[in-house]
């Protein structure tokens, strides 16, 4: 019984973690699961609580430090006794002090490390935001393409469903003499065609649900699927590239955190330049010993007496002025501009790159909605086309070849179709994230 506790008490934590896969997943479900688990942003959180510890160290360098010490020496031999001569004899003395500092002026180098610090934590801040609608953008990407799989296993199932009502015609006109076993024969054959199409597309849909189940962190994709909603795309309105980058450039944490690291530039240069000034310090303390001696002829006091007579604080102000550091200083403050042009140059290839990632999505949006357009003209062109078609090879006035001819032309329409659909779907919504809006489909 206490094995099967145990054996409980260790399970219970990973069945809390375990994922819940008895029903559909949605779009968002899936984003929020991999948002918890992944471990990118497990690491980007781990870099923002090492930054904040870094913040609250400068943020208490204002502090003065403080230390204490204790001594225990012995001389043997000619030493210093309690009343400063020196015998021939062995002595020993203790002391304790405790004592402390603090910076008065330093050049303001350290107001601007803690400026400094907290800067960077706030980049860190959008760093790990970064991470996340990374994280965001490939599970809605990876999910699109399991609903586009999806369709394309119904587009093939359906195909089989009308292939195994035509063979089973056959066979009854076969039967009766109707038709020849050479058109049976050949419509089995389109039917494993068209079985081999079903097996790729499956084989394509569990792909895509294992990647999906990789980006979610799942150990593994079985049994896992996701919900397939309602999607539509009549209502959707396609943006200017130019607006929308004025709108993601203001909202974007790629580019908030390299403006921020920018100012942290600034800061930095000043704490280079903070070198230049004299620096002002505080230090006080307080210190006591005691001394004894193997001569009889020196008469020493009480452990306690001494400690009390050889009490002194003392308090002291010391300053620093830099004169010639064989140009650190100098160096140290040109190397802080060239960082400041170099971080500029980042921010500047940030922007840049974002505004090329809304450029290519909007190129991609436009396209998918001129293919789709065409592709839904192309479907409907060819189902018209098909019905005709079918209808006449029923009647026996057209061959099984211009059947099957016209059914892969009315599949490859609707593949196309429902990629269009989805691709534009995919690439409107990623424009209104950039935009700083929810991806949701």
């Amino acid at each position: 019984m206490k094995k099967f506790f145990l054996a409980l008490v260790l399970l219970c934590p990973a069945l809390a973690g375990a994922q819940d896969l008895r029903h559909p997943w949605t779009l968002q479900e899936c984003l929020d699961w991999a948002l918890e688990h992944s471990l990118t942003v497990k690491q980007g959180e781990l870099n923002l609580a090492q930054q904040e510890i870094q913040t609250n160290t400068a943020e208490n360098s204002w502090l003065p430090t403080v230390s204490a010490s204790a001594n225990e020496s012995i001389n043997f031999g000619r030493g210093l006794t309690a009343d400063n001569t020196y015998t021939s004899a062995n002595t020993t003395s203790t002391g304790f002090s405790i004592g402390g500092g603090m910076n008065l002026f330093d050049g303001l180098a350290t107001p601007n490390n803690i400026a400094l610090a907290r800067l960077n934590l706030e980049a860190a801040t959008k760093d790990l935001e970064r991470i996340r609608d990374d994280i965001r953008v490939a599970v809605a990407r990876a999910y699109v393409q399991v609903l586009y799989d999806y369709e394309i296993v119904d587009v093939a199932r359906k195909q089989i469903e009308l292939d195994d009502a035509q063979v089973a015609r056959l066979e009854a006109l076969a039967a009766t003499g109707k038709a020849a076993q050479a058109e049976v024969s050949q419509q089995k054959a389109s039917r494993a065609q068209s079985g081999v199409t079903l097996v790729q597309a499956e084989n394509n849909l569990r792909l895509a649900l294992l990647d999906l189940a990789q980006l979610l962190e799942f150990t593994s994709s079985e049994g896992f699927s996701v919900e397939r909603p309602d999607v539509a795309v009549d209502e959707i309105v396609l943006d200017m590239p130019e607006r929308i980058y004025a709108d993601a450039v203001e909202t974007r944490p790629a580019v908030l955190a390299e403006e921020i690291r920018l100012k942290g530039t600034e800061k930095s240069l000043k704490v280079a330049q903070a070198s230049r000034y004299p620096s002002l310090s505080l230090s006080g303390g307080m210190g006591t010993n005691y001394y004894t001696t193997s001569n009889s002829a020196y008469p020493q006091d009480k452990f306690f007496d001494q400690l009390s007579h050889n009490f002194s604080p003392y308090i002291g102000v010391s300053m620093s002025v830099p004169i010639f550091s064989k140009f650190q200083i100098r160096n140290n403050i040109r190397s802080a501009r060239l960082n400041q042009d170099l971080q500029q140059i980042q921010l500047d290839k940030t922007k840049q790159s974002l505004y090329k990632e809304i450029q290519q999505a909007w190129s991609n949006a436009v396209a998918a909605e001129a293919k789709l357009r065409s592709s839904s003209e192309a479907s409907a062109a060819a189902e018209d086309a098909f019905r005709l078609v079918q209808a006449k090879y029923e009647n026996g006035k057209a061959t099984i070849t211009e059947f099957n001819e016209s059914r892969n032309q009315l599949l490859r329409t609707k593949s196309d179709q429902v990629q269009a659909t989805y691709e534009y779907l995919f690439q409107s919504r990623l424009l209104d994230f950039y935009r700083g809006g929810a991806l949701e489909l």
